[in-house]
């Protein structure tokens, strides 16, 4: 039989390409995990499709080696190793251990000499296969040699290498002498390429036959080559792998995995998909899904009052308590309760328990009121802690059934969301995968879905107890493992405690005060908008000479691009022309018709989502419309809100406006607004320090007529209001990191003009300058960038190979840290002012919030001081290199006020 072939993994570079190829992956502790993926995932391919007995990894070994001795530029430009990769060593390591893979890390070599001493002592039957990526390996393939690329899916062998570099394997070292490596550090001749490189070595066979007629080759590469000629020879050195590495009498066959240890590294590493994929252990059984300390069988449901008054004798003494409701809707303002859960943690064991209130199934179970009357106290008290999933819909629950819930701790949605809002996903059934590698029974399990979804309350109790308790269990267990976690990290415990959790409540207030809304006026502009389509339809036609369906984005590519021949800007994933907003916009220029189909969508937007959709989600009880806030969606801070979406209304156009005027006050009442002015400006300039900005907002100067004047070299009486807007394209351009490109669209210029602007605004504003540089650079060192208060927003992509995405991760990184801090002035503002409308609930009530703007609803009487007091607080809550400011508006509606 064949030998099995000898596996050689070059595994140092797989290492930093999975490092900077991969996106952003962490381990439930926040430990980054990309690397280690990346690495293992090959090696796990690699046994499925190479079943050998000698697969062997190398790595580097710290510290220098040989080569920095004979030439100490020897690799000298390259950066240390990222700490995020550092980090990721270990336990990569350690996973390979544990696959039963030889490790094989030899000091004062590189990997290559390993590998190249592994290659040639393999058995002289024994084919040797490279899984590298390096070119330089090139030099060791031979007839029993092959590279193998998995991440290209490429294989070399002697006639790949001849096809490749022009030159066989033997020559290999004297063309990389000639070329010179500028990844290792490597002198080379100037101006010399491979192919020229190439071209020599055909003709004097190798590198002493090529400097031998170094004085027959003409033109500058010859001068350079006859330059060069002194330190080629260690070029050649520094080239050449070492084959005769002196390597411990070691076998390198593979062991049996250890499987225990693999499958307590998937879970600490959070790569639970690959738990199945895993053999069975020792015991020969295959492990449960379910987390082996939950026990859903132990859960007990609280159907007798001598059980609900142990509970809460219970409840009362444990320190602290996580708190699950159970409804008929997820719409709070309509959710009748159906039982309660809690969890807890005494002697060291967590125990969870359900009441069922409100089951329509016949079991046995308390009345409802009885058991609100009995948690009341409990309940109500704030010296009982209590933990929450969404603590939000919770309270809202309990205020609907006449019960205020106090003690709130912590919530473990906003928990997750903190520590690392890039996650993907911070509800219950995610954190529990994430931190404790259990699976929870999901709601469809229990309540069904489609046409076979049932509601909550017609579930049998018995089905619903596991369900209903493990909420509360998880929710406990969940902030055991995340909360120390910011024992470490005093300025992400700052964000959780001072900012998101005091918001909880101001948010559910909001929530359930609502605003009202003019239904007249918006069927008004409902008929309004459909007769502007109409037209806007009819125009369209005549730009296209054939009526067409506007809402087909096949039938506007066949007019445009085929029929009319419009360049195509851009193309779909599908690989078809780009109908997108921003290829209009730019095909505008070029034709009618591309301008005409913006303004049809953006009237059906207003028609559909606003127009027509807002009198629909009137409350039928309260006259007004409850949008819903979310804290953990958005990862620089910024709340978002749903049914409906009042973040892009648009303001620009009258019929955007018109939809604002249909927000109103209740009789007797005013809308106050209060408008922070200019605050990511102002953000910059004091994170920046920039002389020039800092003066001017100092000085209270019109921040974009002062660019215009330093921009465009104008005095300032001459700054009229075609040069302040191109300024205020600038001001928000930069901050936003945009490109020449981008500024040049905006401002209908060339990019060369732009160009010129933007250089001119960095050489008036160095300090901007050099913020964003130091960022940039900061962001690539750590990772992650913070705001003025210490939120965390992590930018993974800044390390990547591929270039869009790296300076998308760049723009994000200068950005974030202003878009964050802005987010977490306007929900400080938000705490200051609640605290102040809850000592008097005559002075009026928060509404809503829309990107750096509060709207309150105020009672006549109260106006003068809510302005007084609105613009003192949300002024005053936080002092800052340069004065914040803000702009208060009155008005009958949302327009109005905001004017």
């Amino acid at each position: 039989m064949p030998q099995d072939p000898r596996i050689l993994v070059d595994a140092s570079s797989f290492l930093y390409r999975a490092f900077h190829a991969l996106p952003d992956l962490r381990a439930p502790d926040n430990l980054p995990t990309g690397a280690i993926y990346g690495v293992a995932n090959m090696l796990r391919r690699l046994l499925k499709e190479y079943p050998s007995d000698e697969i062997i990894v190398i790595f580097d070994a710290p510290g220098g080696t040989f080569r920095d001795r004979l030439y100490p530029e020897y690799k000298a430009q390259r950066p240390s190793m990222p700490e995020e990769l550092r980090a990721q060593v270990s336990l990569l390591y350690e996973w390979i251990r544990a696959m039963g893979l030889p490790l094989v890390i030899e000091p004062d070599v590189e990997a290559d000499d390993v590998i190249g001493t592994l290659a040639q002592t393999a058995a002289p039957d024994q084919e040797v296969l490279v899984i590298t990526g390096d070119k330089d390996m090139a030099q060791l393939v031979s007839p029993r040699v092959r590279l193998i690329d998995t991440m290209k899916g490429v294989a070399t062998d002697v006639a790949g290498v001849e096809e490749r570099f022009g030159v066989p394997p033997e020559r290999i070292v004297d063309l990389l002498a000639l070329t010179g490596d500028k990844v290792d550090n490597i002198p080379g001749v100037p101006g010399a390429g491979p192919k020229t490189a190439a071209k020599w070595l055909t003709q004097y066979g190798d590198l002493d036959g090529v400097l031998a007629h170094a004085g027959d080759i003409g033109g500058k590469v010859g001068e350079a080559l006859r330059a060069a000629a002194h330190y080629l020879p260690l070029s050649r050195e520094l080239a050449t792998i070492r084959c005769d590495v002196m390597l411990p009498a070691t076998a390198y066959a593979r062991r049996e995995a250890d499987v225990t240890t693999l499958r307590a590294l998937a879970r600490r590493l959070g790569f639970h998909a690959w738990l199945k994929d895993l053999p069975v252990d020792e015991t020969g059984e295959v492990p449960e899904k379910q987390s082996s300390d939950i026990e859903r069988a132990a859960y007990l449901a609280i159907t007798t009052v001598e059980a609900l008054n142990a509970l809460l004798f219970t409840l009362k003494t444990a320190d602290v308590v996580a708190l699950d409701t159970e409804t008929t809707s997820l719409d709070p303002l309509h959710a009748d309760l159906v039982g309660i859960s809690c969890a807890w943690q005494a002697g060291g064991d967590y125990q969870a328990v359900y009441i069922p209130v409100g089951h329509r199934d016949g079991s046995p179970q308390l009345d409802r009121q009885t058991v609100l009357t009995a948690l009341r106290p409990w309940l109500e008290d704030p010296q009982t802690a209590k933990l929450a999933q969404n603590a939000k819909y919770d309270w809202r629950v309990f205020w609907r059934h006449g019960i205020h819930p106090a003690g709130l701790l912590r919530d473990t949605l906003l928990e997750s969301y903190v520590f690392n809002s890039s996650h993907n996903g911070h509800d219950l059934d995610s954190l529990a995968e994430r931190y404790l590698q259990h699976q929870n029974i999901r709601y469809e399990e229990v309540a069904g879905k489609g046409k076979s979804a049932r509601n909550f309350a017609d579930v049998p109790v018995v089905e619903a107890l596991p369900y209903a308790a493990e909420d509360a269990d998880v929710c406990l267990r969940v902030d055991a493992r995340l909360w120390p976690q910011f024992a470490s990290e005093p300025g992400l415990q700052r964000v959780l405690m001072e900012i998101e959790m005091p918001l909880v409540l101001v948010l559910a207030r909001m929530e359930e005060a609502g605003v009202k809304v003019d239904r007249v006026q918006l069927e008004v502009l409902s008929t309004e908008l459909s007769k502007d389509m109409a037209d806007c339809e009819q125009k369209a036609f005549v730009q296209a000479g054939q009526s067409f369906n506007l809402n087909s984005p096949k039938q506007i590519q066949e007019i445009l691009f085929d029929k009319m021949q419009l360049p195509v800007l851009k193309k779909t994933p599908g690989g078809q022309p780009s109908t997108n907003e921003d290829v209009l916009a730019q095909l505008a220029v070029h034709a009618d018709l591309p301008r005409l189909i913006l303004d049809y969508r953006g009237m059906a937007k207003l028609k559909n989502t606003y127009a027509d959709a807002l009198p629909q989600m009137m409350n039928p009880d309260t006259g007004r419309v409850h949008t819903h806030f979310q804290q953990a969606v958005a990862a620089t801070g910024r709340l978002s809100s749903s049914e409906p979406n009042l973040q892009n209304i648009p303001v620009r156009t009258e019929q955007g406006r018109r939809i604002r005027q249909a927000f109103i006050a209740e009789a007797g009442h005013w809308l106050l607004s209060a408008d922070y002015s200019q605050i990511e400006l102002r953000i910059m300039a004091h994170l920046s320090k920039d002389a020039r900005l800092l003066q001017a907002f100092a000085e209270g100067q019109d921040i974009h007529a002062a660019t215009a004047a330093e921009v465009f070299n104008l005095a300032p009486g001459a700054v009229d209001s075609a040069a302040r807007r191109a300024a205020k394209a600038i001001n928000f351009g930069l901050i936003y990191g945009q490109t020449p490109y981008g500024l040049a669209q905006q401002l209908g210029i060339d990019q060369a003009a732009a160009r010129q602007y933007m250089d001119r605004y960095f050489e008036r504003y160095p300090g901007v300058l050099a913020y964003m540089e130091q960022t940039r650079i900061l962001a690539k060192q750590q990772g992650y960038v913070e705001t003025l208060f210490g939120r965390r927003l992590y930018v993974p992509e800044i390390r990547s190979s591929n270039p869009a995405r790296r300076n998308y991760a760049e723009r994000a990184a200068i950005n974030a840290p202003m878009q964050g801090t802005a987010a977490d002035l306007i929900k400080m503002a938000m705490i200051a002012v609640d605290s102040w409308l809850q000592e008097a609930p005559e002075r009026g009530r928060m509404i809503l919030q829309v990107h750096d703007e509060l709207i309150l609803e105020v009672p006549e009487a109260s106006l003068a001081v809510a302005q007084s007091v609105l613009r003192e607080r949300m002024e005053g809550v936080a002092e800052l290199a340069v004065p914040l400011l803000v702009e208060l508006g009155v008005g009958r509606h949302w327009d109005e006020a905001h004017s």
